[in-house]
């Protein structure tokens, strides 16, 4: 594969695309704070009169993702839309539920962060904190900074040993918490799997989340595309299964991690383009 191409920010990908897809934790900001230089990038996209389609493997909704946004010191408009796999997973389980293909009043186990409901707010769902007569898991966040595997192994070993059906709205396997790198609800939902249970995950590199955000975009030309994360796993990947072009910003869970040759090699995701940090210049 040819190598990518080094760039010193955002501003060389507005030259050459018109809709660009970026993540947001990693990319824009660390969870506590934006990183240098990404409020001013991300406003520069719009004034530039690019379509921004932020998506996130956030387990919540888009609403509240953006009120964070907001809260952090970004502007508002400088993104068109935002499409999370939570907010990808809320609308398939309202067609569902519309359908009959699940069942008002279903006991659904939510694994989430700080109490956070929103993943089924508005659903006709019943919550349940045991796995022993959940009918349903839906794993939205980790609290991987507060809790060990062992932790989650218990309240779901239950639930898996009865093969009850498992929901994973935000694949990532490592999250960014203000104690530094822990493991996310991806990590969790492969210890369901060990645990006898199945999973179906909702968000990047899965195509759903791509398909919801190009067409919130207008389904434009893939080739004016680009999808920027820091990912390989995720974004890039992702970003080259729905044949957008992917750069790669070597912040976030990619910080100091040298060179990533065998990592693009062992998945098969070799972004068009890296760069330092999401800044414009």
């Amino acid at each position: 594969m040819r190598q990518a191409r080094h760039l010193g920010g955002i501003g060389a990908l507005a030259e050459r695309y018109d809709v660009f897809l970026p993540d947001q934790f990693g990319v824009l900001h660390d969870g506590q704070q934006p990183y240098p230089g990404a409020v001013e990038a991300l406003s520069a996209l719009k004034r530039a009169g690019k379509t921004v389609v932020l998506i996130s493997n956030s387990g919540r909704r888009a609403e509240p993702n953006e009120r964070r946004l907001l809260k952090l010191g970004f502007e508002a408009g400088s993104w068109d839309h935002f499409v999370s796999s939570g907010e990808v997973a809320w609308r398939m389980f309202k067609d569902m539920v519309g359908s009959g293909a699940l069942r008002a009043g279903t006991r659904c186990l939510l694994i989430s962060r700080d109490g956070d409901r929103s993943a089924i707010e508005g659903l006709p769902l019943t919550l349940t904190e045991r796995g022993d007569d959940a009918e349903l898991v839906l794993l939205s966040a980790s609290e991987g900074d507060r809790y060990d595997l062992d932790h989650y192994r218990t309240l779901l070993g239950p639930a898996a040993a009865r093969r009850v059906p498992c929901f994973c709205t935000n694949p990532d396997r490592i999250m960014l918490t203000a104690v530094g790198p822990r493991f996310g609800a991806g990590e969790i939902a492969d210890l369901y799997e060990c645990l006898g249970g199945s999973v179906t995950r909702i968000g990047k590199p899965y195509p759903a989340i791509f398909e919801a955000a190009l067409a919130l975009a207008g389904n434009p030309v893939r080739g004016n595309v680009v999808c920027v994360g820091d990912s390989v796993e995720h974004d890039i990947a992702g970003g080259r299964g729905a044949s957008v072009a992917t750069a790669l910003v070597m912040s976030g869970i990619l910080a100091d991690a040298g060179d990533l040759t065998g990592l693009f090699r062992e998945l098969g995701a070799w972004p068009d383009y890296t760069m330092d940090a999401f800044r414009w210049r």
